[in-house]
Formats: structure tokens, sequence, C-alpha cells
């Protein structure tokens, strides 16, 4: 979804070094980046990387699949859930309600303290982070907490990650639990879009709905199609299977 919309593609270290060639002089991926160690150990170079990420997701319009999904639930019962491990916010940027989103790995638009336990996540000042290009590193003032005035960090799920702050994620799976039961079983259609097996977090999700719950998978994925069976498979990017699924329906 991120992609279409365009967001970096960080598959591949080459895909990731032409959105940040300052990390591909410095040889970090981004499984290396995306780690809570550099907040102790570097944290202008931590917040260099998350500072970019959140400035660009925040100028970034949704691409129109965002809407098609919401004109696409607006006539069902039980309407839209989004289920996503995407940390961009978009979802919501796109006008679904954040009671609608559970956002698996966390989200940028959330911060939390890095001293551990302190607080609540807390939504992220407006400001944009001041990050030098050349370098890859921000400059100060960093993001603190407004708590103990601690450095604060993104309250995303990282790679090795053992302080991440899940509250928020787990009340948002709640009310997808309370949502679930409440649609009932066999009544499901989940459009999954780009999800991947590198990370296959929210493929498992949708197959374990389709098992559990006889719901109905229409997987749209441009280079891992393979469904289950009984599935739809729609090899293309997110925006286009949208953009042919609502003029199917006439929008």
């Amino acid at each position: 979804m991120g992609v279409d919309s365009g967001l970096p593609d960080f598959r591949g270290p080459e895909g990731f070094w032409r959105a940040y060639p300052a990390y591909g002089r410095l040889g970090l991926r981004f499984e290396a980046l995306a780690n809570p160690r550099w907040f102790d150990e570097d944290p202008a170079l931590a917040w260099g990387f998350y500072g970019h990420r959140l400035n660009l997701y925040r100028r970034t319009q949704p691409h129109e699949g965002f809407a098609i999904l919401g004109r696409l639930a607006a006539p069902m019962r039980h309407g839209l859930f989004a289920f996503t491990s995407n940390v961009d916010g978009h979802f919501q940027r796109a006008g679904l309600s954040a009671s609608r989103v559970a956002e698996i790995h966390g989200s940028i638009d959330w911060l939390q303290c890095t001293r551990r336990p302190c607080g609540p996540a807390w939504l992220a000042p407006p400001e944009a982070i001041d990050v030098d290009e050349e370098t890859g590193r921000a400059r100060p003032p960093l993001p603190v907490c407004p708590t103990c005035g601690a450095l604060a960090r993104p309250n995303i799920l990282m790679f090795g990650d053992s302080d991440w702050d899940d509250a928020r994620t787990t009340a948002q799976e709640a009310r997808l639990s309370d949502w679930l039961v409440r649609v009932g079983a066999g009544r499901i259609v989940v459009i999954e879009c780009g999800a991947g097996t590198a990370i296959p977090s929210v493929r498992w999700f949708a197959e374990r709905l389709v098992a559990e719950r006889d719901a109905t998978l229409i997987r749209v994925n441009p280079r891992e199609a393979d469904v289950p069976e009984g599935a739809i498979a729609l090899p293309m990017g997110a925006r286009e299977a949208l953009v042919a699924l609502a003029s199917v329906r006439g929008w």
C-alpha cells in the first residue's frame, strides 16, 4: 500500500540504500538501523532514520486505494477493519476511524520513553525532525519524554526489541477481536494488499481467518500471489488492484 503512495520500497539492501544513500555509505541495512540499540548508542543516527520516515509519511498523500476500501465497505453492515503491519498511519490519514485500525507493529505517529516503565505512549509533536540528508543524522533538539525528559523513541516494534510498549497495539487488537465476534463466521472478505513472506504476520492472520472463519481471501501481491485453495490471487500492485475492484463495482 505504501509503495503505491510513493513511499520507498525497502525490499533488499539496494532498495533501502537508494532511498537512504547515507546509510548505504555506512553499510547499514534496514534491519540493522531498525534496532532500538541506536537510541542508546547513537541517538542522532536513530532519529535521523526514524525522523526522516516520520517527515516523509506525514507529507505523503495516501493513494486512492485507501478511499476505495472505504467505499467497498460502506454498504456492509459491519464496515471495514484494517489489520496492518505498516507504521505510516496512512489508514487514519485516509479517513478510516482510528478505532477500526490494528497496527500490529505500532505507529510512527506515537512515541514512547526510552526509560521503561515511565508512562503511556503519546502522539508525536507536529514539528518536523531536522535531518541532515548528507549524513542521515538528526540535528538537536531530539524528541524527549514529556514525563521525565529522557530521550523518546517511536512506539514501533523494532528488530531485537524487548522494550517496545505494546499497550496501544494490544488495545487495538482487542477491538478487532470484538469486531470479529460481532461479524460472526463466514461473513468476512479479506483484501490482503502486499503482505509478503519475509515478515508474514499479515499473511498468517489472513490465512487464519480463512481456516477458522471460512473467510474469503483476495490476495493482492505482484511478487508472492500464491494462495490457499479457494482464495483469489491478484498478481498486481495494491492501487492497481483496488482501482480494478472499484471499476467492477462501477465506482
